[in-house]
């Protein structure tokens, strides 16, 4: 069956804008996009009138944690729970994400290696769901951040060990955690951890198996370490300062805000489920992320969007809130949606393009 979709606004995902524009869809396939003066509908095909809409690309979240539920005490939630039951909530959250419009997301911490399960169900149409670009297990050092999701290691070599057993699992990416945290019990967020060989060595044990490395960090001395030790993405950067901002600038590394994480968390009241000290960490650091992530747009720094999905009241599904804070702390709207600013297009200057 084909879908015509006529008359509508789209924004195609690189920076320009097309007004009165017209799709040919089939199944999984865009046959045809241009102006609808020039597209012909073919004959039987169902057409939806686009005027007043706006069709974009499928959306992209950098950062979730599908085994997550965004209950309070995530942590307590995941350890009461057996993993065959995390892996059908992860399912349940997955076709969520799917049907708010997100077609992609980096997974970057599970419980253990069944993300890639997931992952491998959806691809092959036993289920629906976003493609899958999955770390597996966060590698944190013994009795650091997200051990409830990560794998503990100490030294460079138990390093590269666990790179290769991630990559060996299916891993598309491997994620490092650099500083301490929010909602792990007895880690500080401005503290560093990970020694700067072990990072280095993921990182190089990363390289040589073809992946990139995001680090989770939200202390500036953790940001630091991270980037001098070859990283493509900070994951929240929430604490950043003058001197990680330049790095980031300096490398070419994204920066993964994560703002609706601290919000959604920040938000509650005490006695709402959320433990203490993690709310308490939640609050005091919630106006500085706003001023981090306002510096690293004015600064130039490359941002991508992530929502940090599954933490508490931050649901799957919703992740499109994630724009909404971004362009509410500076950014226009139309620039989380596009590569590089949006520029209008005449008619004449859109050609149709079939899918190959």
């Amino acid at each position: 069956m084909t879908i015509a979709i006529h008359h509508a606004r789209l924004i195609d995902g690189t920076g320009d804008l097309h007004d009165n524009a017209t799709l040919l869809v089939r199944g999984t396939k865009i046959l045809a996009v241009g102006p609808s003066s020039e597209v012909k509908i073919p004959k039987g095909a169902v057409r939806i009138d686009g005027r007043g809409l706006s069709v974009i690309p499928g959306l992209i979240d950098c950062h979730v944690h599908l085994c997550l539920g965004g209950e309070p005490d995530v942590v307590g939630a995941l350890e009461s729970e057996q993993p065959s039951y995390t892996l059908l909530k992860s399912a349940m959250h997955a076709k969520a994400t799917i049907d708010a419009g997100f077609t992609t997301v980096r997974d970057v911490g599970s419980r253990d290696h069944s993300i890639f399960t997931l992952k491998q169900a959806i691809e092959s149409g036993v289920m629906p769901g976003p493609r899958i670009v999955g770390a597996g297990r966060a590698i944190c050092m013994i009795g650091g951040h997200a051990r409830f999701i990560g794998q503990e290691v100490e030294g460079t070599e138990q390093v590269r060990k666990v790179v290769a057993e991630q990559v060996a699992a299916g891993a598309g990416v491997i994620k490092i955690i650099a500083s301490g945290g929010v909602l792990t019990p007895g880690t500080s967020p401005d503290q560093a951890q990970m020694t700067m060989e072990e990072l280095a060595a993921a990182v190089d044990a990363a390289q040589q198996a073809g992946k990139r490395v995001a680090a989770h960090a939200h202390g500036a001395s953790g940001m630091k370490n991270a980037i001098n030790a070859g990283v493509r993405s900070i994951e929240h950067a929430t604490l950043l300062d003058d001197e990680s901002g330049a790095l980031m600038k300096r490398y070419g590394v994204y920066m993964v805000p994560t703002l609706s994480a601290l919000a959604t968390t920040a938000a509650c009241r005490p006695g709402c489920g959320i433990p203490d000290s993690a709310l308490e960490k939640a609050k005091s650091m919630t106006k500085r992320h706003r001023s981090s992530f306002k510096q690293a747009h004015q600064s130039g720094i490359a941002i991508a969007m992530g929502t940090d999905a599954g933490t508490p009241f931050n649901y799957h599904g919703e992740n499109a809130q994630e724009l909404e804070r971004m362009v509410a702390f500076g950014m226009t709207p139309m620039r989380p949606l596009s590569p590089r600013p949006p520029r209008r297009l005449s008619s004449s200057g859109f050609r149709i393009q079939s899918a190959r």
